[in-house]
This record gives C-alpha cells, structure tokens and sequence, in this order.
C-alpha cells in the first residue's frame, strides 16, 4: 500500500483507512462504476457512486439499482444518496446496510442544481435547521456500523450560509465526516472556490474529519489546500474530468514526490479507449457507451492538438472500431501541452438566484405544509 508523507496522516473515516486522503466527488452521469474503475486504476482514494434518489431506491427502480452495482475489484463501496424527507432517507440507508451493499454512505446537501433545490433539497436543505438535523440523525442511527458522511456547501447565498452551523448539527449527530465545497449555490462553479470556509469549519468540527472541496486541478493543489485549511482530505470534482491520472498525481504529491502523470497524446487515446471499454461493460452495451463518452471527449483532449474535424468525429463515435480508427490517426508522440490542458473543465455556470421552494427563506423551521411539500417532492423523483 502507498503511503502519505509523513506530513500528512492517512484519512480515516470510521473504519476506512485512506493511505491518500483523496475522495472522489459524486457526479451525475460520471462516476459510475467504469470511470470509478478507470481512476482507481491510477490513484488511491474513496470513489463514490453518482448521486442517487432516496425514494427511487426504496422503490427499487432498474436505474437506481444499476447505479449502486459495485465491481468486485472495488473493495469499499461508496455511495452517495440525495433525498428531502427524513423517512424515505432513512428506509434508503437501512436498505443499503440491511442487504450489504455499501462499506460507507454519503449523503448530498451540496447539489446546486435548480430541480433539486427548487424542492428544498441539496443545498437548499440545512436552511431547514430541525429538518437537516432529523435526516442526518435519522441516517446516522440506520447506517449502523456503516460510516455515514454528509457533503454540503457554506449555504445558498452570502445572505444565506449554514455550513458551520450544519457542520455542528452534522458532528452531534455522529457522521464519521464532513465535506464542504467553498461555493454557495448561488455561485455554482463560478469564481475561485473559498477554501478559508473550509478552514472555519475545521475550526468548528473538531471530532470528525473535515474534507475540502472545490478547486482541486492539480497534484499540488490537494497538499496545498490541506496544509492551508487544515482539512483532513481533499474532495476531487471536475479537476478529474478527462483527466483520471490526476488521482496519480495526488497520491504521488502527498508522498512528497515530484513527479507528475503528463501523458503524450497516445496516453490520452489509451485512457479515453480504457474508458469506454469500461463502460461498454457497465452498461453491457458497446453502442450505449460510445454515445456515453462522446461528453467526455473535449474534456480528454483540452489542450491537445487534435484538430476540429477530428474532434467532431470523436464526439460522433459510434462503435470501438470506429474510435480505433479515428485515434489511430492521431499523433500519439505529441507532447502533453503543459498548463493548455490543466485548470478548469467542465462548465462553470455564473452566480444566479437559487430556484427555492415559496417562502423557503422566510424562516429556519418547516412547517407542517412544508414537511407536506417536501414529502411530497419525493415521491416526484422517480430517476436515480
């Protein structure tokens, strides 16, 4: 097993000993099991599952159920569920532990995006001051054994942060940690991630790990923000985006070590084929896959001169044998292009109003109409 600098402690969450503090952030439509297959083959960490619905897994619809299927070779199943009503989270966690389906369990207060913050969830939740804690409380106690964290960000807007008194309420409840991503959600990905909030929480949790979030590009960048904030491990989001070595670069960086993964343009074709043949068996369909990582092309070749034309293909690829022709007409001896290729991926939204259930901000407490209302956007989500 690699070990961390003895600057840095490995990460412990419960009885999950992470040698590099690194934990993979839940993304829809990303961290499934083949690109969590692909990351682990590069780096150590904690690979968490997408985020799924708590009322679609207590109802056991064919997409939540595929998306917390876990691969033999991933010896702690991680999985990260999103949900607004105490009950449903609650019967979706003892599901998991009840049927041994999760080593450890994440629970997402974090999610910006308007269909889930509009129903009060995400986000939008710890506001509920009452209501985030009986979720969380409730969560703890059916997770049993299983360690169970939350992930959240400082609030819904400057006029509007809960984070430290979510991370509070989080720690009396027993989670075994805490990650805050340094946005609110009116910022979205937009702007430079606040990592001092991050260091303000680890002030005011104290018994649990603290973990940070946002802004995480590079190998120097997890060291840095944990010898800045204090926080405990480093949460990796879009920085891993097309760029699954970067868990690599990580665990090298908290060894002390200098060297970095800077593949040629033959190392990113193998990576990105790796991927889709990663996913043609996830999903037991080569077609699926193919259409599947199209969105993951510009986010491969950032930086990397491949022409429009070919990228355009790229991103109509339908079969393998078609992806091998096209990426055996690059240059695989072209030179990794240095800062072109890092930074920034994915789209990072600009601050806007959150979308907010009516009246959400009128006061800390739900009541009984809300807790109605909420209840009743549960039984809305009927994806994973």
């Amino acid at each position: 097993m690699s070990t961390v600098n003895s600057e840095f402690s490995p990460l412990r969450i419960g009885p999950i000993e992470l040698a590099s503090p690194v934990v993979l952030a839940p993304m829809a439509g990303i961290t499934n099991m083949a690109f969590r297959r692909l990351c682990r083959e590069y780096g150590g960490g904690l690979y968490v599952s997408e985020m799924i619905t708590s009322r679609a897994l207590v109802e056991r619809t064919r997409v939540s159920m595929k998306l917390i299927e876990h691969h033999p070779s991933e010896n702690i199943r991680s999985i990260q569920l999103y949900g607004v009503d105490p009950k449903t989270v609650r019967e979706a966690v003892r599901m998991l532990v009840a049927e041994g389906r999760a080593d450890h369990i994440d629970l997402n207060f974090g999610c910006p995006v308007p269909k889930v913050t509009r129903k009060g969830g995400g986000a939008a939740l710890p506001w509920k001051c009452e209501h985030f804690r009986q979720i969380v409380s409730g969560a703890v106690k059916a997770a049993d054994d299983i360690p169970l964290t939350i992930k959240m960000r400082k609030g819904i807007d400057p006029d509007h942060l809960t984070y430290l008194e979510a991370g509070r309420i989080a720690e009396d409840a027993g989670v075994a940690a805490v990650a805050l991503h340094g946005r609110t959600a009116s910022e979205f990905y937009s702007g430079k991630a606040d990592w001092s909030a991050i260091a303000k929480l680890k002030e005011r949790v104290t018994s649990v790990p603290v973990l940070g979030n946002g802004d995480i590009w590079s190998g120097e960048d997890g060291p840095r923000m944990m010898r800045e904030t204090g926080c405990d491990g480093v949460v990796v989001g879009r920085g891993c985006l097309g760029r699954p070595w970067l868990f690599g670069d990580l665990e090298a960086a908290f060894r002390g070590e200098e060297h970095r993964i800077q593949p040629t343009l033959g190392g990113v074709a193998t990576a990105l084929r790796r991927h889709t043949v990663l996913l043609a068996e996830f999903l037991d369909d080569e077609a699926h896959a193919c259409r599947d990582i199209r969105k993951h092309i510009a986010w491969y070749f950032k930086g990397y001169p491949i022409g429009g034309d070919t990228r355009r293909r790229l991103a109509l690829v339908e079969s393998l044998a078609e992806m091998d022709e096209i990426l055996g007409e690059l240059d695989h001896d072209a030179p990794y292009p240095g800062a072109d290729a890092e930074g920034p991926r994915g789209r990072a939204g600009t601050p806007k109003r959150p979308a907010l259930p009516d009246g959400w901000l009128d006061s800390r407490d739900l009541d009984e109409q809300g807790q109605r209302d909420v209840a009743a956007a549960e039984t809305e989500n009927s994806g994973g």
